[in-house]
Order: C-alpha cells, then structure tokens, then sequence
C-alpha cells in the first residue's frame, strides 16, 4: 500500500525469496536516474550489501561483476553503461564532517550515489533521496525480507511511480517478466521489453505530462502546442492506425489513468539500420508509399479510446505552427549567444503568419509528427505499407499532408541528399496526382517548403533547450545537419522574405 506523507511517499514489500528480491533490484534500476541518490538502511545483516551487489551487477548486465563490500574501503566506484555508481557504506563513519575526506564532495555529475548507513551521515542527505530499508521476518522464515521503499522530496513521485508499475505488472500477468530496458526519446517517457517464456512485449511507461509555466497569453507551451497530456491519444491512434492496415503496435492491456501500457514488440530494426541486403531507398521510398496510403484516406476527427471514452484529435492552428517557429528565437538563438531586438523579433512572427496562411487552407489529414527514422522500423516479414512499423505518434493532429513528408525526406538524425529527397518527393507527388484529380504539384511543393522550414526552425530551437535545460548535449551534433535543410527549404521563391530575415539574423550552428 502507497502511503504519502508530506513531502515523501512510500510503500512496503514483503520479499519471500531470492527470486522475489531479484524483481525489486529490476524496479529500482528502471526507476533511477543519473544524479539520484538511493540510501539503504535497516538492520545488520539484512541484505544492504546484497541488494547493492544485486544492483550493481544487474545495472553492469554483469553478473560475475566483482562487488565488494565497502565496510573497509567505504567507498567503491563503477563505470556502468547508464551512468557511473558510487557505493559507499557508512557504518565506520563517525560523523557528516568525514564524508568530505572520503571524496562525496567530488562525486561526477550524473553519478548514482547508492549509500550504505545513511544514518550515520544523517546531516549530509539532500531533501531528494529514494530510501529502502529492509528489515528482518525471522518469524516468517530466514530469507524473507520486509521492505519499505520511500521518496523524499522530488523523488517522492519516483516511489509512487515504482509502486504503480509494479501493481501494473501483476494485474497484467508479467510480474515475473525479464524486464530490458530500451534506449528512450527526448520525452519522459521510457520503455521496457518484457521476456515472459516465449512472450515478448513492450512495456510503456508514459507518467502524465504536467503543463510548464504560462509563455503566451497566459497559457503554457505544451497547451499551444496541443501536446499530449497522457496516453489515451496514443491509444486512440495506434487503433485508428491499425484498423486501416498500418503497422502500428497492438495494444495488450493499458492503465490509462497511470500511463502504462503494454504492447505489441515491433522489435527494434529501424530503418536506417537495415542490412546490406536491403537498400536504404527501398526502406524511404516504403515510408514514402505509407503516407500515400494515409493521406488518401478521408478520416475522422475523432476516436475511440475505449467503449466509453473518445479523443478528439486537435487541429494544427497558427498558434501552434508559431509556438514551435519560435523555439529558434527562445532557445537556439541565445544558444548561439545572438541577441534579438524586439522589433526583429515582431518581423519574424509577423513574416511566418504571412507564409503559413496557405498551410491553413490546405486540406487536413491526421499528422503523425514525428514520421522520421527513429520512429519507423523494417518489418521484412509483412507486405508492403505494413513492412514499416510506425511508433510514437501521441501528439498527432489534424492538419497538412506535406508535414509528415517533410518530417521524413528532412530527417534530423539521417543525412538525406537532396537528390533522394527531390526523388521521393516526385515518387509522393506522382502516387498522390494518380489518385487524385485535385492535387496540385507546384501547390504542393510551396507548402512542403514552407513546412519543411517552419520544422527545422522547431528543431534547432528543441535541440538547444534539450542542451541546456535538459542536459541532453548529444542533440547537438545534429544541429549542422538541419540547418543544411533549413537551407534548402528556404530558398524555396515564395519564401525570399523569410529567407532575408534569417540571413539578417541566424548564423549557422558552431
């Protein structure tokens, strides 16, 4: 049972076996992140430093790891592949004043600091901190353990976090389930795979997003930019997506007010990571016949979450295009250190108005937004549009064709020469003009520039902010490479006066 009290939330797990303490190691490890401390406490002998070693090795993927006990070393230091542990015990440790001596104050950042005796340095814990402390059952047998995990402070939402996944997991039949954890996104979000015998699955844990402060009138960017709150859009689509022959994952069960779902595994073949027998062409152009599909589809605006419950998909208005055009001016200009005049400031907004009003007219379809490589995978074993498995499309909207295009022939992690790009682009315009009378290719061409800009200018802007409020620097060295498109895109002619200003204004990435 969760209990929460102020400022922390906590809740208790009794542990028969050897077994059953492996599964908790499993849900502490996906539940920590770089920078966290995790304090161990309870009774002498009652498997502190076994839980740590257990920890340890698993984090390693290492389960002959050496891990010894640091009574006498008192501190030991790994290098694992998340994120570098500190191990310290503290039982020989008088008082708080000692822990500099022993190198606490020289701890890297992103390390995990996983500590033994927290009491007995009680004035040197931060207010953050994951607690477990495990106590002795002698009445109930010599293996079994009772064990109290609690959050405090900003940690508090991890424990209710663990505690839910773990309810999740049982009534869901995979408590038992080998869990792997998968490289995530630039979200909160995280993934799992889950081996249970010859089952295989996919578990999502997506935690309610909760709204930043207010950046324009009064509203926060995630509600401007029509964000998905939690995951009932995610379930809304994937259906929608599937009952028309894409390739999106079945979902096998879902908690929708929690956020977890499990699902189907695609596997993890993106790609831009097929074989050599596979040309990278044929991989663009099957992503590019996919979106033909979708786009020759009349669909609907809304639907259904569950028997009783649907999503009305949002539509990609003005403010939502400008919100995300902005990101260049809030984040990636001062990340260049390039400061902006006011009135310069009014010129780019007032100029991308005037470029997207035609993006505004064009006919809607459903904009999956994140339709680039990461998100696709090769699926060899099916036929044709379903070969391309298709994820993360939770935020999707209603709005232009070329979107979804530009996403993918712009790919911010893939280099796509422009040759291949103005290929695909004819391939699209060609299947598009064969079933519709009404499609116009010059049309088409403008609004696909005028996309293509607004999403590279998105992009520098969240590649910064995921440098510099985030911590994430790897996002950076993709920066060259969409301004290369931003390039390409704005020398579109009915785009000169954009181009001006930001030949005036933005100066490529260092």
């Amino acid at each position: 049972m969760l209990h929460t009290t102020s400022g922390s939330s906590s809740f208790a797990v009794v542990l028969p076996n050897e077994r059953a303490m492996h599964r908790l190691v499993v849900d502490i490890a996906a539940a920590i992140e770089p920078g966290h401390l995790l304090t161990l406490s309870g009774d002498l002998g009652a498997g502190k430093t076994t839980f740590a070693r257990a920890l340890i090795r698993h984090l390693a993927s290492n389960e002959q790891l050496e891990v010894p006990s640091p009574t006498f070393t008192l501190v030991q230091s790994y290098d694992l592949p998340r994120f570098p542990i500190v191990h310290g015990d503290l039982y020989r440790v008088t008082g708080s004043s000692e822990l500099a001596e022993l190198g606490f104050d020289d701890i890297a950042d992103g390390a995990v600091v996983l500590l033994e005796w927290p009491d007995r340095a009680a004035a040197f814990l931060p207010a953050d901190r994951l607690d477990l402390t495990i106590t002795l059952a002698p009445q109930h047998g010599p293996e079994v353990r009772n064990v109290r995990i609690t959050g405090y402070g900003k940690v508090a939402a991890r424990a209710e976090r663990l505690a839910s996944v773990r309810r999740f997991l049982e009534q869901s039949g995979y408590a038992e389930a080998e869990r792997q954890r998968l490289a995530g996104d630039a979200s909160t979000r995280s993934y799992e795979r889950l081996i249970l015998g010859d089952r295989q699955v996919i578990l999502m844990n997506s935690p309610r997003r909760t709204d930043g402060p207010p950046v324009k009138d009064g509203k926060p960017y995630s509600v401007i930019a029509h964000l998905a709150e939690d995951v009932k859009p995610f379930v809304a689509v994937a259906n929608g997506l599937r009952e028309l022959g894409f390739s999106t994952p079945e979902i096998y069960a879902a908690d929708l007010d929690e956020g977890l779902v499990i699902l189907e595994d695609l596997g993890s073949h993106e790609i831009v990571e097929v074989d050599s027998s596979t040309p990278l062409d044929l991989c663009y152009e099957l992503a590019v016949d996919v979106l033909v599909a979708l786009h020759d589809f009349e669909l609907p605006d809304t639907l259904p979450v569950s028997s009783d419950l649907d999503y009305q998909i949002p539509r990609y208005d003005m403010g939502a295009f400008l919100i995300e055009a902005e990101l260049l001016v809030d984040w990636y200009l001062p990340h260049l250190g390039t400061p902006l005049p006011g009135a310069a400031r009014d010129a780019f907004s007032a100029l991308w108005r005037e470029a997207l009003l035609p993006v505004l007219n064009e006919p809607t379809t459903w904009v999956l937004r994140d339709f680039h490589s990461p998100n696709l995978l090769f699926l060899p074993e099916r036929d044709h549009i379903a070969r391309i498995g298709i994820l993360d499309f939770q935020d999707a909207m209603l709005g232009p064709a070329a979107y979804d295009l530009a996403s993918l022939l712009q790919d911010a992690r893939v280099d796509v020469p422009e040759r291949m790009e103005l290929e695909l682009l004819g391939r699209y315009a060609q299947a598009r003009r064969g079933s519709s009378r009404a499609f116009n290719t010059s049309g088409f061409a403008k609004i696909y520039s005028t996309l293509a800009a607004q999403r590279a200018s998105k992009i520098l802007g969240i590649f910064a902010r995921l440098n510099r409020r985030d911590r994430k620097p790897q996002y950076l060295r993709h920066m060259p490479r969409v301004w290369g498109y931003l390039q390409r895109s704005l020398a579109h002619p009915s785009l000169a006066a954009l181009n001006a200003w930001y030949r005036t204004h933005v100066r490529p990435p260092v």
